[in-house]
């Protein structure tokens, strides 16, 4: 049966592909790379997509995994951890007389880890006035409150940094962001995460400026054994594609459709303003989405994220952030200015260039992970 949709279908090399049409967008199906492939071993995790509240389900336990991926957070930040370790030496031999002179060292190693200025002196005035008040009377003391302190900034406001994908078939997710921060990259491991769980996951290859964004994304789509969909011709606009590639979703009884965007720089406004042309194409499919927009930041810009971050929520209403690259760089501590400064949930970190290494970011684990 042809399919409802006016798009081409690229069929196995085994049998003879249809007649192109007049579609702006084409699909092209993988066959299943044996080696990329999801293990077949059950998780104990693993939900079923007919399940009742199966989306609520996919958000919490991708989430939940990450708690078993401890020791990637851990490693993924041995710079930040390596730059911070003077605050250990700092504190092995503290005493009261020389809290003063160990306050401004450890507000240099927080400035230097880019805490950023703000947080920073919030940081140090509460241990400061602890430390006075005789609440911390021990080095072992004031680095357990410096941990606290770091976790309450990042929990203070309740952000849930599970994905939210709604209670519709299907979710959609549009990825955004700069030319350079990764968000090809991580989207093609955001399907390999879905695709573990048995979720049936569609890419939309909606970069149409950058000429060899359909090919990576389309090395993706092999390596995850999904389908993808991709501009029938030069300069398309990305909603047009975006558009048909949701509409594809729906009818085709899809889970997750994951949206890829060009690079844009955030001081561009007509380019910005496509993303708003891309998200109204979206939702004209699927009522109120796309359920999440993911902005991809390179985490070795450090506390220069922050204008970027901004202005893409002001024109698309980010909901949550991806912090890339964070393994190569001793900027860590910018995951806390980003929450702090921005109320918008981080929800995964890359701290690797493996296809495991974008992981879903918790806030504990991170805080044991620079502070062990």
């Amino acid at each position: 049966m042809s399919s409802p949709l006016p798009s081409r279908l690229l069929h196995l090399p085994s049998k003879p592909p249809p007649p192109p049409s007049n579609s702006a967008a084409t699909l092209i199906h993988f066959p299943l790379d044996r080696h990329y492939a999801s293990p077949t071993r059950m998780s104990r995790f693993k939900c079923s997509a007919g399940e009742p509240g199966f989306f609520t389900k996919l958000g919490r336990l991708i989430k939940e995994k990450a708690k078993s991926d401890v020791e990637k957070i851990f490693s993924g930040f041995s710079k930040t951890r390596d730059n911070l370790a003077v605050i250990d030496e700092l504190l092995l031999y503290w005493n009261l007389s020389d809290t003063d002179r160990v306050l401004d060292e450890l507000e240099e190693a927080l400035l230097v880890a880019d805490f950023g200025p703000r947080i920073t002196i919030k940081i140090v005035d509460i241990l400061r006035e602890d430390i006075y008040s005789g609440k911390l009377k021990s080095g072992s003391e004031i680095k357990d409150a410096l941990k606290r302190s770091i976790l309450n900034l990042l929990t203070a406001k309740g952000l849930k940094t599970e994905l939210q994908l709604g209670f519709r078939k299907p979710a959609v997710i549009m990825i955004v962001g700069v030319n350079g921060g990764g968000k090809t990259t991580s989207l093609g491991k955001l399907a390999h995460r879905f695709k573990k769980e048995g979720t049936k996951v569609l890419l939309a290859a909606g970069d149409t400026f950058r000429a060899a964004a359909s090919d990576q994304l389309e090395i993706w789509a092999e390596r995850t054994n999904c389908e993808i969909v991709v501009a029938e011709k030069a300069n398309e606009k990305a909603a047009t594609v975006l558009l048909q590639a949701v509409k594809r979703g729906k009818v085709e009884g899809y889970d997750v459709v994951l949206c890829d965007t060009s690079g844009r720089l955030h001081t561009n406004y007509s380019l910005m303003e496509e993303l708003v042309a891309c998200k109204k194409a979206i939702g004209k499919v699927v009522p109120r989405a796309p359920n999440e927009i993911l902005q991809v930041l390179d985490g070795t810009t450090g506390l220069n994220m922050l204008p970027q971050a901004r202005e893409f929520n002001d024109v698309v209403g980010v909901t949550g952030l991806i912090l890339t690259k964070l393994d190569g760089t001793a900027r860590g501590g910018c995951v806390v200015s980003v929450v702090d400064e921005l109320g918008i949930p981080v929800k995964f970190v890359g701290v690797g260039e493996g296809v495991e290494d974008l992981q879903p970011f918790d806030a504990e684990a991170f805080v044991n992970a620079i502070f062990p």
